[in-house]
């Protein structure tokens, strides 16, 4: 029998997290009798033994609830509390795919758009897949890039606080994204990143020439950066968290103690240890054990 933790969390602007779905999950699992709410009407902690996967009990608890906005995970009830986040970027910490809007901005956000979703099915190289971007971005002026930043991007919710509660109880946080460091720079500032990564865009006359500066930051990129910060930091590849949405972060997903697929559509659900499908980005502090007292919010 396995000692473990199952956290239920609502999204409580759809459907409150209440004591009648804590008794239809208690009913079919060997509890140790003991819950703990970690806010009120939006996350639970239910205490299981059993001989099963926490992989097998999250999904027989999401079946239970099916029909729910309710997100299930279940984690070792050992070293919940992660010292390394490192999180990919577009539709992950903020709402859009910056390429997309960059694309958007000039006319050919379909064409770039339909790139966009081939890689992050995991239907393309993510360096095909920048290089035919780039050739259609070619010619594009700086200012743009900064009128995109401004007017188009916006934080997923709970993004900050995530980074800020994980910064307070001394996590290291990083931004590792197949973007751009035009963008990773400004957001990893904005929200309160350690650092950051990206890809470097190379400009002529204040114009994008469609190239950018090698290595492409990539899959195994993604994967090598949180290896080396666990070396350098003295921590073990259990002792972080991942979050991503595609094919991209797979690697990385597949690396971490705690690997999250984060509102994805397929492409990342098999790799990762758990799903937050309905929940905002403070579903990644409840499934570690923080209670929503304990956040820094902003």
């Amino acid at each position: 029998m396995t000692s473990c933790v199952l956290t239920l969390i609502s999204n409580a602007k759809s459907l409150p997290l209440e004591p009648v779905h804590i008794a239809r999950v208690c009913q079919h699992f060997v509890t140790t009798g003991k819950t703990d709410w970690l806010a009120e009407s939006e996350a639970c902690d239910i205490f299981i033994e059993s001989p099963l996967s926490t992989t097998d009990i999250a999904k027989q608890a999401r079946d239970i609830l099916s029909g729910t906005a309710i997100d299930t995970v279940c984690t070792s009830i050992k070293d919940r509390r992660k010292k390394l986040l490192i999180s990919d970027m577009d539709s992950t910490i903020i709402d859009q795919e910056c390429i997309d809007e960059l694309g958007d901005a000039i006319g050919l956000g379909s064409q770039i758009s339909e790139i966009t979703s081939a890689l992050v099915q995991g239907e393309i190289s993510v360096a095909d897949a920048m290089r035919k971007r780039l050739e259609l971005m070619k010619g594009m002026k700086h200012h743009l890039l900064e009128s995109v930043y401004k007017e188009r991007i916006t934080l997923k919710t709970g993004a900050r606080t995530l980074v800020q509660t994980m910064r307070r109880y001394g996590a290291f946080c990083i931004l590792v994204s197949g973007g751009f460091t035009f963008f990773t720079r400004r957001i990893a500032e904005r929200i309160g990143f350690h650092d950051h990564y990206g890809n470097k865009l190379v400009f002529k006359d204040e114009k994008l020439t469609g190239e950018i500066q090698k290595p492409i930051l990539g899959r195994s990129a993604k994967l090598n950066t949180l290896t080396s910060i666990c070396y350098e930091k003295g921590l073990e590849p259990s002792e972080a968290l991942a979050v991503g949405d595609g094919a991209n972060d797979i690697e990385m997903i597949k690396a971490a103690g705690l690997g999250v697929a984060f509102h994805n559509s397929g492409s990342l659900r098999k790799y990762a240890n758990t799903c937050i499908d309905h929940g905002d980005l403070t579903a990644l502090l409840y499934i570690q054990g923080f209670r929503k007292s304990e956040f820094v919010l902003s």
